[in-house]
């Protein structure tokens, strides 16, 4: 066997992956073997690595040289330099992992340093599409163990005693449902499902597992079913996933040729077969009777509970279902106990979460945190910081589920309970970062309007319930809102989240409610004075010049995409209202800031 001298590992994440990684990956190997590199220097397509707004990343071991925002041109100099002359090219590398001309370690970074990775632990280390990689790295040790040497009940137990929590949004223990599960008449077969319909806004968590880890979740899976007694599974993956299904694919074709899935696993009674369902992207087929009704043929639209899926689910039989995140740590308690996953987190949320964290931030990506990490860290240290200056104002976590966060809460602890406390809630894991230039009531909108085209319309309160908040607010926007208007949107929230069928109405309100509790001086400003303070609801605007400021220098008229702006060089400007479509240009170029909205 030939060993390597040194690993490039290139980002093969969907992020990377738009921006060329592929044509990086063709590059490394054509100029390794006009180097005469090829056998010395093994190329690595791994899953992301987290730092998604410094891709491609490209890190070179064994220095661990992390190089980012590589382009196919710079490909050349890191062969011909650093994997040539072993001299590492300084200007590519991420700034902070070079301190004193020493490469620092990842975990020494503060995107890192604060993380703790469980579920992502082999995303950006391993070659998702090698299942040699991951049993390298202890991968289907713990099914191993699971059917040579724990019986079901045992498995359960485990897991129970962990403290995991379905990582899917609601939290509920993993361990209850698998015992409920076991539990049902299974005479006539059961099922386990794994639910990668993720479809929140900005959230792409159980994506990136998949895209770098796909091994893991179809092990917990096979471990699932052994603890439930289980035969067939079936993986909902959205049909917008295209990496993530192709490796997925892989790896379940390869653990068959492995007999690691199939006819008498590991030389034992269990068998287990699993298969892949794809969706076509509706936002409420991540509730999971919408879920196992679309995997049946039908038009996702959930079913009333009870009977639970625990008992009554796929087909009628008895279900398990988890989500891809939930899975992704099953393994990893079985190899290192219970009692080291509750060493994790806080009394009541045990382990990390994973979340993608985007919006107004400077590191934009993916991270996974200890529970019971503060907001504070996530934004400041983890997260880098507001850009260009501007103060945080508030984070949405839970999408469209979720609450909005404010800036005089931004040392609240990231766990289940102490998020629901203020009014939101862990969901499937997006964090998005908004700054002071970001109007409240606006995200509102935002929000209601996704959930109003994702219903199903299957219930009157969620089909017709936000349809009326979504127009009260669109009032609002438009500066034809009242006061009343707020006790309507108040009222019809909470008869909303008292009658909707499934979770997806339930939770609609939530970023309604939450923006009326922490920001109702904007509610206010909008409904009273007719004024957006953030600037953005463009019928409230209305600019004009500050004729002690303006210099005239006629920059706002050059640039007015439809000549609203006149005047004279080095007389004040003016801007005429009835022609001006708010647009904001002259604002955004005037050097002198002598712009205004009113």
């Amino acid at each position: 066997m030939e060993f390597a001298r040194a690993h490039v590992l290139v980002c093969g994440g969907t992020g990377c992956t738009s921006s060329g990684s592929q044509k990086i990956i063709h590059e490394f190997e054509n100029q390794l073997a006009a180097n005469g590199l090829e056998k010395e220097v093994k190329v690595i397509k791994t899953g992301c690595f987290g730092l998604c707004a410094l891709g491609p990343v490209v890190v070179v071991y064994p220095e661990g040289a992390f190089y980012s925002m590589v382009k196919v041109e710079d490909v050349e100099e890191i062969v011909t330099e650093h994997l040539l002359k072993g001299r590492i090219v300084k200007r590519l590398l991420y700034e902070e992992t070079v301190e004193d001309n020493t490469i620092k370690s990842l975990n020494e970074v503060d995107f890192y340093k604060k993380q703790r990775r469980i579920a992502l632990r082999n995303c950006g280390v391993i070659n998702p599409e090698n299942i040699e990689e991951y049993i390298a790295i202890d991968g289907y040790q713990a099914l191993g163990k699971v059917l040579t040497s724990m019986t079901p009940e045992q498995v359960i137990d485990e897991i129970k005693e962990s403290g995991l929590r379905g990582r899917g949004g609601a939290g509920f223990s993993t361990g209850m449902k698998w015992m409920f599960t076991a539990r049902a008449d299974g005479s006539n077969g059961k099922y386990v499902c794994c639910n990668a319909d993720e479809g929140d806004p900005g959230a792409f968590m159980d994506r990136s597992i998949l895209e770098g880890d796909p091994h893991a979740v179809i092990e917990a899976m096979a471990i699932a079913a052994y603890a439930v007694g289980a035969d067939q599974g079936y993986i909902y993956i959205r049909a917008e996933y295209p990496i993530a299904v192709k490796r997925l694919q892989i790896a379940i074709d390869q653990a068959k040729e492995y007999g690691l899935l199939g006819e008498h696993i590991f030389g034992t009674d269990f068998s287990f077969n699993l298969e892949i369902r794809l969706g076509a992207g509706a936002f409420v087929c991540g509730e999971e009777t919408a879920l196992m009704t679309s995997i049946e043929g039908h038009r996702g639209e959930p079913r009333p509970r009870p009977p639970f899926p625990a008992n009554k689910g796929l087909w009628q039989k008895p279900t398990l279902l988890n989500n891809v995140e939930t899975y992704a740590n099953i393994t990893q308690i079985i190899n290192n106990g219970a009692e080291w996953f509750q060493s994790i987190g806080t009394e009541k949320s045990k382990g990390t979460k994973v979340f993608a964290l985007g919006g107004k931030i400077k590191n934009t990506g993916l991270v996974e945190i200890p529970m019971g990490t503060t907001l504070r860290e996530i934004v400041e240290e983890i997260g880098g910081g507001i850009p260009n200056g501007k103060k945080f104002k508030a984070a949405q976590t839970g999408g469209p589920s979720g609450g909005c966060i404010p800036a005089s809460l931004i040392d609240t602890k990231i766990d289940y309970d102490s998020l629901i406390e203020i009014g939101s809630m862990m969901g499937s894991g997006g964090l998005i970062v908004m700054d002071e230039d970001t109007c409240m009531v606006d995200i509102a909108k935002f929000f209601l309007e996704f959930t109003v085209d994702e219903s199903c319309g299957k219930c009157t309160p969620c089909r017709v319930g936000t349809k009326r908040m979504l127009e009260i607010l669109e009032r609002i926007t438009k500066g034809k809102g009242t006061v009343e208007d707020l006790d309507r949107l108040e009222v019809l929230a909470q008869s909303i989240k008292s009658a909707a069928l499934c979770g997806l109405g339930q939770t609609a309100p939530n970023p309604v409610l939450s923006t009326l509790r922490y920001f109702r001086d904007e509610y206010m400003a909008h409904v009273v004075d007719k004024r957006c303070p953030a600037g953005v609801c463009k019928d409230l605007l209305s600019f004009r010049i500050d004729e002690g400021k303006c210099k005239g220098c006629g920059i706002c008229a050059k640039n007015c995409p439809v000549g609203a702006i006149s005047g004279q060089v080095k007389q004040p400007y003016h801007i005429n209202p009835d022609v001006c479509v708010k647009c904001g240009v002259c604002m955004s170029k005037c050097p002198f800031k002598a712009i205004a909205n009113k």
